[in-house]
């Protein structure tokens, strides 16, 4: 049996992997010259000759087990492929105002930090942190790791605890409004707002049982790849191809031939024009361009294919040429005014003038990330998805308000600190990732019913095509992008 994946980003990879311990013949197509999509790495050369290393896309590594499931489902062991750290400090925060706050992975310690900084009373602290896991527990086996698509997984011993806890999920409140009610400090219920941005939606629209979205970076931990996050991608790429899995680079796939109820192959144009036959497809790319590029004849799911697409990102990648003892792996500089933020990035469709600024320095824990004495820093800001705005202008502007904002409370002029740049706007993720509109995690969340709003792991058209991937369920990012790949193979398994 010969299966064909189309794209190798995680889920993708993750997914030839399971194919292959099934059995089958897999050869795994991806339009761009490396693997990983966004989960990529890249390096930037100072005049001196000094080396960075960023890596592109995403910072935040949770669930390692995820990861460690596809060795031990090839029969390997994960840590002589893979190995992570656990991170004492989840994150450190800034505002503007000299207020500073670390989020410690001891929950006491947090705590502690919370009621001294904010004057917080730390049980609340720890309550949320209840919740967000009991949220997890109650959706975790029927809405991530099922097809909320099948009626098999409306019936049954976990569907029954999901009903019964449905008061307790927040559906019908939004995540602002659910924080507001815990918290009595703005700064502590913007601090879990942010959370909404992990799928690029607003706080004050999505619904609050995103608030299970803390637990994967509190509970279970916030972890750290030691060889960097693009080593998740090479590891599970060794993997494959020991697997036998074929990796195809720069070979664009330009359509899914189906004849009838049948996918019966693919074609890709640097391959010939011949009909390559498979007897599965898995897509992996972004599901509205899968349908408008790969099958334009086939019924289009217009509802979900029209909805409203995630925030996507601008970033900065800077060089930077001193260390900042005061800054760690994961730090977070707030705007003043958060809701605005929000209103005009999913309203307006603009950048804010006082972004939110998500900076992200590896070198602090890899040290040959950047040359000694100096930093590699990623810069993240929240950013509208790609509906035809001057991005040119808008990067100039959005590059002086986060050196403006950055020199203020760090207390020290960047901008001359600068020796590399290499910057990544929406208009560049929607190119090299086929995302639509650049959009980094699909539908948005903004409304109670958006999960139901993703496509389906499998098609209902074709009995031998599957979707993986953060555009279709369960949703975006590292873990439920691995999440897909195993939905969607044990469909075919099925």
């Amino acid at each position: 049996m010969k299966a064909a994946v189309i794209g190798a980003g995680i889920a993708g990879i993750a997914s030839s992997v399971r194919l292959a311990v099934a059995g089958y013949e897999v050869d795994v197509f991806e339009a761009n010259s490396y693997p990983g999509g966004k989960l990529s790495t890249f390096t930037d050369r100072a005049a001196d000759g000094g080396l960075y290393r960023f890596d592109a896309g995403p910072s935040l590594f949770t669930m390692p087990e995820l990861v460690e499931d596809l060795f031990r489902l090839a029969g390997r062991n994960p840590t002589d492929y893979f190995e992570y750290i656990r991170l004492n400090e989840t994150c450190r925060y800034f505002w503007d105002d000299g207020t500073r706050l670390t989020a410690w992975a001891n929950h006491d310690r947090f705590a502690q930090e919370v009621e001294s900084v904010l004057g917080e009373p730390g049980q609340h602290l720890l309550d949320q942190l209840a919740d967000s896991a009991l949220k997890y527990n109650v959706t975790e086996k029927l809405f991530l790791q099922k097809s909320l698509h099948k009626l098999s997984t409306w019936i049954g011993r976990d569907a029954l605890h999901g009903y019964l806890n449905l008061p307790k999920l927040g559906v019908f409140g939004t995540m602002n409004a659910a924080n507001e009610r815990r918290f009595r400090h703005p700064k502590l219920v913007q601090l879990f707002n942010r959370y909404a941005t992990y799928n690029g939606s607003d706080p004050y629209q999505t619904p609050a049982t995103l608030n299970i979205i803390p637990h994967l970076e509190y509970n279970i931990g916030a972890f750290f790849p030691t060889k960097g996050m693009v080593s998740i991608t090479n590891s599970l790429v060794q993997l494959a191809t020991e697997l036998g899995v074929r990796f195809h680079y720069a070979t664009r796939v330009d359509e899914v031939v189906t004849a009838g109820k049948q996918v019966v192959g693919i074609r890709a144009t640097q391959l010939g024009t011949e009909l390559i036959p498979y007897d599965l497809v898995v897509s992996n790319m972004d599901v509205v361009n899968a349908f408008r590029k790969l099958l334009p004849k086939a019924k289009q799911p217009e509802r979900i294919l029209r909805q409203p697409k995630s925030s996507s990102g601008l970033i900065f990648y800077w060089g930077i040429k001193r260390e900042f003892p005061e800054l760690d792996l994961h730090n977070i500089f707030f705007s003043n005014d958060y809701k605005a933020e929000f209103e005009q990035l999913f309203q307006q469709h603009r950048l804010y003038d006082d972004p939110t600024i998500y900076l992200n320095i590896t070198s602090k824990h890899k040290s040959d990330d950047a040359p000694p004495g100096r930093e590699n820093w990623f810069i993240l800001l929240n950013a509208p998805n790609n509906t035809g705005q001057d991005w040119d202008a808008v990067i100039e502007q959005a590059r002086q308000h986060v050196i403006r904002k950055l020199s203020h409370v760090l207390g020290v002029e960047v901008g001359p600190l600068i020796e590399t740049e290499s910057i990544l706007d929406p208009r560049s993720i929607e190119t090299r990732t086929s995302s639509s509109q650049g959009a980094l995690y699909g539908n948005s969340s903004n409304n109670r019913f958006a999960a139901f709003l993703r496509h389906a792991n499998f098609s209902s058209e074709f009995d031998n095509l599957y979707f993986v991937g953060g555009s279709v369920h369960p949703g975006g990012g590292i873990p439920l992008c691995l999440l897909s790949a195993k939905i969607a193979t044990d469909l075919i398994s099925e």
